[in-house]
């Protein structure tokens, strides 16, 4: 419907008339007046908005310095990969919202947890981009053991099936399930929460089986993590602050799930336990670019970074 929003009284009861065409009204929301839908559909535009707000903050500097030759080569290259994914994150969001639209009064989890994780995966691009323009430390540090990075490789792979099924979490509505910890209603064990025709088949879509699999590995990636920074002690001092900032991230995002969990979901610590995940990959892939588990000096620095370089290097 563009940019805009309804402006007028008909303009919402148009809307408002569309969306009782849709199985979400008509199979969930049936009881919804004209103001409670006015409260969802603020959301779901702001969310809109903002996604397309992102694209035109990249989009005008990213012309400018481009224009003005500041950005060039592969910086250049790189950087547009950046603009790309969050383009393919905006056709990803609507191909996620179409599928509540048709036949079934939610969207696919599976499809929301490849919105989620493409989003994450954009957002570790970028911050890969800024790590690799910032003046490089000199002498450059060299790359952690191949120990260390493989532990560290397999520790960011578990942290995405996290991610993954936190959205599933989302998706499924599977925080509800139970509300103790460290037990799930009185269980430990994934017995009681596996009980369809195939393992396989709970751990994609049973609320029960999803939440008891989201809980282990949260406890799973707190060892891989305290693995990461043990061997981390044997490394550099740039290795060793930021295996401590994730080591330290980890718990706290671990606090803010059991705190999701006690307290039945509220959506303002879900999304800030939502937002500790982010954060937490970020630190782990810092340190991924610390280790040389990323590439690193993939960029070549323009005469501005060499500058700072050798002003840094001179004490000037």
């Amino acid at each position: 419907m563009g940019a805009l929003p309804p402006l007028s009284d008909a303009q919402w009861r148009e809307v408002f008339a569309r969306y009782q065409e849709s199985p979400q009204y008509q199979q969930v929301n049936g009881w919804m007046e004209l103001s409670q839908f006015e409260a969802i559909f603020f959301w779901e535009y702001l969310h809109r908005l903002l996604g397309r707000l992102v694209g035109v903050v990249f989009a005008l500097p990213f012309l400018y310095f481009l224009v003005r030759g500041r950005l060039r080569g592969r910086a250049a290259g790189l950087t547009l990969v950046a603009f790309l994914l969050g383009g393919a994150q905006g056709l990803l969001g609507w191909y996620m919202v179409a599928s509540g639209l048709v036949d079934v009064p939610e969207v696919s989890h599976y499809r929301l947890a490849a919105h989620l994780t493409l989003a994450f995966v954009t957002g570790m691009y970028a911050l890969w981009l800024v790590l690799e323009l910032r003046p490089a430390p000199s002498p450059a540090p060299p790359p952690a053991s191949g120990r260390f990075r493989t532990a560290l490789g397999a520790t960011l792979g578990l942290m995405l099936l996290q991610i993954v099924y936190g959205a599933f979490m989302a998706g499924t509505r599977a925080g509800h399930v139970s509300a103790t910890w460290p037990d799930m209603n009185g269980h430990y064990g994934p017995g009681p929460f596996f009980r369809g025709d195939s393992v396989l088949d709970d751990l994609l879509t049973s609320p029960a089986a999803i939440h008891w699999t989201h809980r282990t590995l949260a406890y799973l990636l707190v060892i891989a993590i305290a693995s990461c920074l043990a061997l981390a002690w044997r490394e550099g001092p740039r290795v060793r602050r930021a295996a401590g900032v994730l080591a330290g991230a980890v718990l706290v995002q671990l606090a803010l799930g059991v705190g999701v969990v006690l307290a039945s979901v509220p959506i303002w610590l879900a999304v800030t336990h939502q937002a500790g995940a982010y954060l937490l990959l970020a630190v782990g892939t810092w340190l991924a670019w610390e280790a040389g588990l990323l590439p690193r000096g993939v960029i070549a620095p323009s005469p501005e970074a060499e500058a700072a370089q050798r002003e840094a290097r001179t004490g000037a």
